[in-house]
């Protein structure tokens, strides 16, 4: 049985990638800050990923205890605020979370799907990395995943590693909700625009991402695939 690493798959979309790898038998291992909401029989490892040294040593006792055939970089921090308002605390922090430490764990689990022969990466993205207000710190440290997954995708393929993007719309979470009451008509102007006429669950990304995990998958790397509902075809890529 493979050992998928998920970060941030506590809650939303990380706990629904979970969810769906335990399903199709993948032994599933939750690098989070905070305790999951349920439990799916994966394990958890209470990890800030926003600490460098932390980050290292969770790492370090993974690897020395089996190795992981796919690496989910979901963990991120949204610092909302127009550019006049982002303090460089803010940035900063999101650079920690949404840029670092996605490269740690790559770097960790890479010598160990190398030594396979066999790895998936997938980096999730968003949409935003095409253009959103209030998204500075938020937006560049997104477009910067959409970046590294390219680099990586070069690196790795010869040691048959895959690295993919998944880049989501307007997705139903408890945080998306907490922003967006679904009463309120800011959201169902979101909802209006999104061609599907509908918000994405957590599941439609998770299902994306058991795509770019399957082994039959491994001609596919490079790639970001927008899981939006056409909202990039509606905005025109904005």
């Amino acid at each position: 049985m493979r050992t998928a690493l998920v970060t941030g798959a506590s809650r939303g979309i990380g706990r629904a990638i979970a969810a769906r790898l335990l399903a199709e038998g993948w032994q599933v291992v939750n690098f989070d800050v905070t305790a999951p909401e349920s439990e799916l029989g994966d394990r958890w490892v209470e990890v800030d990923l926003g600490d460098v040294e932390t980050t290292r040593a969770a790492l370090r006792e993974l690897v020395e205890e089996r190795t992981v055939s796919a690496l989910v970089n979901n963990a991120a921090i949204g610092r909302m605020a127009a550019l006049e308002d982002t303090t460089v605390e803010d940035f900063d922090a999101s650079v920690a979370v949404n840029m670092r430490a996605p490269m740690l764990c790559a770097q960790a689990v890479t010598p160990g799907m190398r030594a396979q022969g066999f790895g998936r990466i997938v980096n999730i993205a968003s949409r935003a990395h095409l253009g959103k207000t209030l998204r500075t710190s938020y937006a560049a440290t997104k477009g910067a995943m959409v970046s590294l997954t390219r680099v990586w995708a070069l690196e790795l393929a010869p040691a048959g590693i895959s690295v993919n993007a998944i880049a989501p719309g307007p997705v139903r979470t408890e945080l998306f909700e907490r922003a967006n009451p679904p009463d309120n008509p800011r959201t169902r102007q979101i909802v209006e625009s999104i061609p599907m006429a509908r918000l994405g669950e957590p599941e439609d990304v998770a299902n994306a991402v058991a795509f770019f995990l399957d082994q039959r998958s491994g001609f596919v790397t490079g790639q970001v695939l927008y899981v939006c509902g056409g909202v990039t075809l509606a905005r025109g890529g904005s």
